[in-house]
């Protein structure tokens, strides 16, 4: 398999960068805005029901902090397997959107899950493991098609244009489940039921307003010819995906992200954590995800442009030397308003530099034909390494307490850092190589 572009064809793209169809290939295209619009209502729904849940857990059905962080776990880490399936099939047959369209319409039924769970904790985990198959299940075919629907130098652009509908809806949903428990109280199934009605209706926008592009593509590998390579005629398999570890740059950079969201910790922990340390109101919980869906919202789309410009792989490092930031202030106890707004704050910047720009990085790795395999691959590794975070740092807070386990998060992710800026040198240029 042939990963990144020639020197042939950047060199074209660069005689050909004044002229009219070149500008016209910097714009974004519109199924990147149309998938845009279906991730702005899942996530408005997504968003309602995860901006209540670490307090639905911990108030309502009594959960300790170990519990929460299994259920966190399950919550990221339940997609692995389904997504490397799903992407097999998408890659394999070209169905991208019909493996989208199930992925996000099995998270929709999900919702009308939770009430039907009750405080039963073996059918809670049941149902956040369905309703994360559903997400590892439409995510990777979701960025193929954007990735696939742009040009090489727009991919960043076009993540960060999806991303900031994205985060759009982000920032929707904890002000709709803040108005639905300022209503009803703690009557969380309202909110359920709620988000079940929005998901719905972003599932009749992805059948109805997205197209998928069969044959050769815009974000195709560089210098592949019309017809295909050798590699791109080959079938792709579920080796295929697995196979694209072999290449040095790429398979460094999976271990990288792996590592990395390791030694991270979750939303649910980081909100918890200032909940704690200010004693806030239950009613007031839900607005802390608004917090990080601000400076997340308006950076995305700048932020994905400037990945464009000077490397999307220094924007993600740069990320999470924010989040350094976020676990260095939750271990100084200090607390207050200023501290809530600049954990907030660091919280949303660290999402806009990692999350357009990751992609982006591993769209120019990748040959067209096997996209949404090499996508499902890192986004599995990245959701290993949630899930791993999420039990180590439950179990930490268990046993030692808030402090120590933050301050050993923040050991591990600057070190984490170092070898991921080492293994991963950002002026080292992508070559055309043969994993397979």
């Amino acid at each position: 398999m042939y990963l990144s572009s020639s020197r042939a064809a950047d060199s074209t793209q660069q005689a050909a960068a004044g002229s009219p169809r070149s500008r016209a290939g910097r714009r974004v295209a519109a199924n990147v805005v149309a998938l845009g619009l279906v991730s702005f209502l899942t996530d408005i729904s997504s968003e309602m029901v995860s901006s209540v849940l670490p307090l639905y857990y911990t108030s309502v059905l009594g959960l300790t902090m170990l519990q929460t962080g299994f259920l966190d776990g399950l919550f990221n880490g339940a997609s692995v397997f389904l997504r490397l399936a799903g992407a097999h099939l998408a890659d394999r047959f070209h169905v991208r959107k019909p493996v989208a369209v199930a992925g996000y319409a099995l998270s929709a039924v999900c919702k009308l899950g939770l009430p039907a769970a009750g405080a039963s904790l073996p059918g809670i985990s049941a149902v956040l493991a369905v309703d994360r198959s559903g997400k590892g299940l439409r995510t990777a075919p979701r960025d193929a098609l954007i990735s696939l629907s742009s040009t090489p130098e727009t991919q960043g652009r076009a993540f960060g244009v999806h991303r900031t509908l994205d985060t759009a809806g982000a920032f929707g949903g904890p002000l709709i489940a803040f108005a639905v428990l300022s209503a009803v109280a703690t009557a969380y199934d309202a909110v359920f039921v709620a988000s079940f009605c929005v998901a719905a209706v972003g599932v009749l926008v992805l059948l109805l307003f997205v197209r998928e592009r069969r044959g050769s593509t815009a974000g195709g590998t560089a210098g592949s010819t019309a017809g295909g390579t050798a590699a791109e005629r080959r079938p792709v398999t579920l080796r295929t995906g697995l196979g694209l570890l072999r290449d040095r740059r790429f398979g460094r950079t999976c271990l990288c992200v792996m590592l990395l969201e390791t030694a991270t910790i979750s939303d649910a922990f980081v909100y918890l954590t200032l909940q704690h340390q200010d004693d806030l109101a239950a009613r007031w919980f839900p607005l802390l995800a608004l917090g990080t869906a601000a400076p997340y919202l308006l950076l995305s789309l700048p932020l994905g442009s400037l990945a464009d410009r000077v490397g999307p792989w220094r924007l993600f490092l740069g990320g999470h030397v924010c989040f350094l930031g976020v676990l260095a202030l939750l271990a100084s106890s200090w607390g207050g308003p200023a501290v809530l707004v600049a954990v907030l704050a660091l919280h949303g910047v660290f999402y806009a530099a990692t999350d357009a720009p990751l992609m982006a990085h591993a769209a120019a790795l990748l040959p067209a034909h096997a996209r949404t395999s090499g996508f499902a691959v890192l986004q599995s590794l990245q959701a290993l390494g949630m899930f791993a975070s999420s039990l180590l740092f439950g179990m930490a807070y268990r046993f030692q307490g808030p402090q120590w386990t933050l301050h050993v998060f923040g050991a591990g992710l600057l070190l984490c850092l170092v070898a991921a800026a080492l293994l991963i040198r950002t002026t080292e240029k992508p070559t055309v190589e043969e994993a397979m």
